[in-house]
């Protein structure tokens, strides 16, 4: 007869029992606690630090922080965008630092030791949306102990987080500097119709089908960001990651002399067209392919000092490991985007200001937005700032300039 099981025993079994896909959902459900460490001090200017803040919204966050050594300072919090990292902040963090804030520069959710593995083309929108993104923000300022901070800057995909941040929650984001992309404003509600005949549906919008019937056939670089494809057309580029990285980075800043801004008419096919190949890109073309043939010279790489070489392989070896899908789901709108209409109608009250470079395209991308910015979408605006010298990376190509601009106004508050 056999001998009858004690509850303890049973219990040990029934564990034994559980499928190991049951205990790998669980520890893939986990946040990385161990996973991947600091970065290393040797690739960060003297006075910044990298460290991780855990419990932010979910998330183990990776920030670096410049000022952290005296207490009770005024907080910034600057917010990276695409492709990028909290490290493309590392040369005016000090300079922001030197005059007595706390500065602080997260990895945002998607992307480097915050989200130190792959994500997947099929994961969750939802945690990318807006409001969970701002949500993001609040937390890590909650976290680390402020109730506000002085200022929320943006750049590029975190300019829009910066304006949205600045909208939604002005008791904790007491001013904005956006930098490259005009924040679009809040999305609007039916107004009026109570007693109205019911509206004609809106127009179709064709751009894109015009775009592709244009001669040579193009496509906008956001709508292919949202393929399935993109992340692998980047991420294991035929002319390797490192170069392909040297060559986007070079063909959207003022080194590469083709770029000459100026603003758009309208949004039609025929005035995008006048983007440059990175932004309306060919039909049949991923963006490995799109901006191999603008790959700089060795002797332009070497005389390369806003980005020289070992500092470009920080992205190489964070972006290696990631792939770029956490930072491409942004691109892809989310579920809960729909919800944003809770701020229909509401303004920038807090004062504002805007940054690009010179030679940036994206300030003019889509037509009328900074002007919309400047005068309907803000109510306390600072003024609109060109750095000289700069494209689309204005501060890694000139921190020095942009440093000063962002005092000035930080000056004004």
């Amino acid at each position: 007869m056999p001998h009858p099981l004690s509850r303890r025993e049973l219990l040990g079994l029934m564990a034994a029992a559980v499928p190991a896909t049951m205990g790998a959902r669980v520890v893939s459900a986990q946040q990385p606690s161990t996973a991947i460490g600091p970065l290393p001090s040797s690739v960060l200017p003297a006075g910044v630090r990298s460290r991780f803040v855990d419990n932010v919204n979910g998330l183990r966050m990776h920030v670096l922080e410049a000022g952290y050594e005296t207490p009770g300072r005024p907080a910034l919090l600057l917010v990276h965008g695409y492709p990028e990292l909290a490290f493309s902040w590392r040369k005016v963090m000090v300079p922001l630092a030197t005059a007595g804030y706390h500065v602080v520069a997260p990895d945002v959710r998607g992307y480097g030791r915050t989200t130190p593995a792959p994500v997947s083309y099929d994961a969750d929108l939802r945690p990318f949306g807006t409001l969970n993104r701002i949500k993001d923000m609040l937390a890590l300022v909650s976290a680390l102990g402020y109730r506000s901070v002085a200022a929320v800057i943006g750049h590029d995909q975190g300019s829009p987080l910066a304006g949205w941040c600045a909208c939604a929650r002005p008791d904790v984001f007491k001013a904005v500097a956006m930098m490259s992309a005009p924040w679009g404003g809040t999305p609007s509600l039916p107004f009026n119709t109570a007693d109205s005949p019911r509206p004609a549906a809106a127009a179709p919008d064709t751009i894109y089908d015009d775009l592709a019937r244009l001669t040579p056939p193009r496509k906008h670089y956001q709508r292919y960001y949202q393929t399935r494809e993109a992340n692998e057309n980047m991420w294991h580029a035929k002319q390797g990651l490192h170069d392909f990285l040297r060559a986007y980075y070079h063909v959207k800043s003022a080194d590469w002399k083709e770029n000459r801004p100026a603003p758009l008419s309208a949004r039609t096919a025929a005035e995008w067209a006048k983007l440059p190949r990175y932004y309306v890109m060919d039909l049949d073309l991923g963006m490995a392919e799109q901006v191999a043939p603008d790959m700089p010279t060795p002797a332009q790489i070497a005389a390369n000092r806003w980005l020289p070489d070992p500092e470009l392989r920080v992205y190489t070896e964070e972006y290696g490991r990631t792939g770029f899908q956490g930072g491409l789901n942004g691109y892809r709108g989310s579920p809960s985007d729909v919800d944003l209409q809770v701020f229909a109608g509401r303004t920038i009250d807090v004062p504002a200001t805007f940054m690009g470079g010179r030679s940036d395209w994206g300030v003019h991308q889509n037509p009328g937005a900074l002007e919309r910015l400047e005068k309907t979408l803000t109510t306390n605006y600072r003024g609109t700032h060109l750095v000289d010298g700069a494209g689309h990376w204005v501060q890694q190509e000139q921190p020095e300039a942009l440093s000063r601009s962002l005092l000035d106004f930080l000056r004004t508050l």
